[in-house]
Formats: structure tokens, C-alpha cells, sequence
């Protein structure tokens, strides 16, 4: 590295980052309608972005798959040193109400006017990689190559991450942009399953013969009842999100469907909760009367149960590079960076498990997938601080290595 940016302090890197430029980035992004699935008119703009600053463009066939607008996009810079490449990675999408947004920024506060998302998750961190580009592209500072993945759908169940175009990507581990604290990187997320189950009882008039019914509805609550719903450990969570049954007050209902999750740090848990939520739906079934259909000879109640594996958790050990590398810059900006656990997931769950280990930074971003959304303009400032220093400490760590090997 030369001596012009080695142990550059983190007064003058400051310096260098342009607020009104970060500001009306951040502005112009969130502005642009992207909830998931219609990320076609963000994506134009990264692209154009990238391209100006001399970036590879790849866009995969993400969007095709999921039935979006729009596949993930890849913007790779060839960096002007030798090192091994970084990935950075925010995500596109946002959530409803997510259209026709209306951001105020008052004493660098960014909030919507109250109707709808803010969408600083999550183009808060789009912002920030943007920022962090332009300071090292226009004072030609020396780094290594960057990659940077802009995924579509990761608020519906991280489905850009899920059809990337991994091959695209050469970086051995890479960062997230998609939390609130900037002086905190996630280093362990959960496993999650979602399940659906369907009970079929009997309809029958419930106000003249409701002893001829068999209530869905009823054998469904039962056995949510007994599940330890919530909190069931420091590492694990069950919700039971959604019921849809019956058709009418005056009905007997024939048939429920109840929707949830379950998560753990802990893959033994999540396999002992997951039997637990099975055995209990069909152990209420099991001691309820029986009934066999005469047009069908079916066996009534009966059930169905679906499970489907959502995400693997991830687990970086705080001796990884990634981990050593975000440390040592943030010590370098005179700041602490913690690791830590988080209930949620990220594209970090997806990209773990295909071979690229992921740590997971804030940006800021306050009450998240809600009106009330706000984002400090001064946090975003620390984060691209942050990632600016990561790259110039990776590449510094990667010559001393050269040299020592020598």
C-alpha cells in the first residue's frame, strides 16, 4: 500500500466522504418504488452507478425464476492491487407500504412522512457501498478487487440469495450491509423451518346440530395452546403466524391451515422443536372421535403436515479473517466492533452455505418494516467509514502476509 494511505488516520479518511453526495444517494434510491419483486428501476440506477465508476456488470436469471422483474446484480471492480477479492452485499427490495415514498430529512434525520416504509432497509446499505466506491474510484486509492452483489426478494425469504449466480463471485468472504448498529457484526444467525399444517373435521349447522360436526378450528387451537409458543430459549423462537378457516359464524368449520416458523442457533433444537409441533398437531388428532366420510370413506379429523427447511444457520468463529479484518478497521476509526448472535436471517444464511461466509454490519436503520422508520445520516457516515477501512486494512494485512512469506 503506499505510504499515502497506510495506517490512513480516520480523521482524513473522513475527510474524503462527501455527505451531500451520501445524503442525495440515499434520497434518490429510497424514492424509487423496489418492493420485492419490482427491483427493476433501483437496479437500472446501481448499474448505471457501477458503470460510471468502471465496474464489470453481471445480472443473473433471478428474476425469471421467481417471477420478478428483475435478476440479482453483480458489479465487479478489478481494484488497482493484488489481493484476494471482497464481496459487499445489500439487497434491493423493500417492504410494503413501500410505494410512493415520501422521505423528510430534518438535522440529518431521514424519516418518510408517516404512510409508508422509509426503505432505509435496505438501501441505507446500497447508499453506503455506493459512497464508498466513489472515495476510492476518484482519489485513486489502492485496493484490492471488490465485488458487489445487489440481491432482489430478500424480504420474501432471501430468494434472490437463493438463485444467485454464485459463479459470478470469486470473493472467499464478504460483508452484509443489513442491520441497525454500525459497531456490531453478526457472526451467527439461525436455522429456520416453516411449516404448514391442514386438519379436515366435519361441517355441520352449529347452532342445530353442532354435535354432528367435527371443529377445525378448535382441534387447532388446542394444540397451538400446548406448544410453547414464543420464546422457547435463548436460541430458539416457534410463531404461529397465520389461521385461515371456516366459512361462516353459523358453520361447523370443515377445515383450518395454520402457518408458522420455528428457529434456533441450535440445529438439535430445531429438530426436537420440529418433532414437537408434528407430534403435537397428531396427537390431538389421534384422541379426538372418528368419523368415517360416506362419500369418500375418509377417516375424519385428519391432517397434513408440510415442513419446509427455510434457511441453515451460519457460525463464524471470531478468529476468521473476516471477523480480524473488521476488527482491526474499526480499531484503526478508534471504535470497538462486537460480535454478535442475531434471531433474524439475512442473505448471510444463503451465501454461508454456498461458500461464502458472510458477516452482517449496520447501518443504522431504526424500526425497520414499519411507518416510524428512521435512519441518522451520521450512522451511515460510520459505516462507510467502516467498509472503507475494511478494504485498505485486507489489503494491507494481504501484502505484510506476501512479505512474511518472502
Amino acid at each position: 500500500m503506499s505510504s499515502q494511505y497506510e495506517q490512513l488516520p480516520s480523521a482524513d479518511l473522513k475527510k474524503l466522504i462527501q455527505k451531500d453526495r451520501l445524503s442525495a444517494c440515499f434520497l434518490e434510491l429510497i424514492q424509487i418504488d423496489s418492493v420485492s419483486k419490482n427491483e427493476k428501476n433501483v437496479s437500472r440506477l446501481i448499474q448505471r452507478l457501477m458503470k460510471e465508476l468502471g465496474a464489470e456488470i453481471i445480472t443473473d436469471t433471478a428474476g425469471d425464476m421467481i417471477g420478478g422483474n428483475s435478476g440479482n446484480l453483480i458489479a465487479r471492480f478489478k481494484g488497482n492491487m493484488l489481493a484476494p477479492p471482497l464481496m459487499f452485499c445489500a439487497h434491493m427490495d423493500t417492504v410494503q407500504p413501500g410505494e410512493n415514498i415520501h422521505p423528510i430529512l430534518k438535522n440529518g434525520l431521514f424519516k418518510s412522512d408517516g404512510r409508508t416504509i422509509l426503505g432505509g432497509d435496505d438501501k441505507s446499505g446500497i447508499a453506503v457501498i455506493i459512497e464508498c466506491m466513489r472515495i476510492l474510484k476518484e482519489n485513486n486509492i489502492p485496493h484490492g478487487p471488490v465485488e458487489l452483489v445487489f440481491t432482489v426478494a430478500e424480504e420474501i425469504g432471501l430468494l434472490g440469495a437463493k438463485h444467485l449466480q454464485y459463479d459470478g463471485i470469486t470473493a472467499g468472504f464478504g460483508y452484509i450491509l443489513d442491520m441497525k448498529d454500525p459497531d456490531i457484526i453478526i457472526t451467527r444467525a439461525p436455522s429456520a423451518i416453516r411449516f404448514t399444517i391442514t386438519i379436515t373435521g366435519k361441517d355441520a349447522h352449529a347452532g342445530m346440530e353442532p354435535e354432528k360436526g367435527i371443529n377445525s378450528i378448535h382441534i387447532a387451537s388446542k394444540a397451538i395452546a400446548a406448544l410453547p409458543v414464543g420464546r422457547v430459549d435463548h436460541e430458539t423462537t416457534l410463531n404461529v403466524g397465520l389461521i385461515q378457516g371456516g366459512v361462516a359464524t353459523n358453520i361447523v368449520p370443515r377445515t383450518v391451515t395454520i402457518e408458522g416458523e420455528a428457529r434456533s442457533l441450535d440445529a438439535t433444537k430445531l429438530k426436537g422443536l420440529t418433532k414437537q409441533i408434528i407430534d403435537t398437531f397428531e396427537s390431538m388428532i389421534h384422541s379426538c372421535p372418528k368419523f368415517e366420510e360416506p362419500e369418500t370413506a375418509r377417516i375424519l379429523p385428519d391432517i397434513q403436515i408440510k415442513i419446509d427447511e427455510d434457511f441453515h444457520s451460519t457460525f463464524i468463529a471470531d478468529d476468521h479473517p473476516l471477523v480480524k479484518t473488521a476488527r482491526e478497521a474499526a480499531s484503526r476509526l478508534n471504535r470497538t466492533l462486537k460480535t454478535s448472535h442475531s434471531g433474524g436471517a439475512s442473505d448471510a444464511n444463503i451465501f454461508f452455505h454456498n461458500g461464502l461466509v458472510s458477516g452482517v454490519l449496520g447501518t443504522g436503520m431504526t424500526d425497520i418494516h414499519t411507518v416510524t422508520e428512521s435512519i441518522h445520516l451520521d450512522d451511515m457516515i460510520k459505516t462507510v467509514e467502516l467498509i472503507t477501512m475494511i478494504i485498505l486494512v485486507h489489503l494491507e494485512n494481504q501484502q505484510n502476509d506476501r512479505r512474511d512469506n518472502h
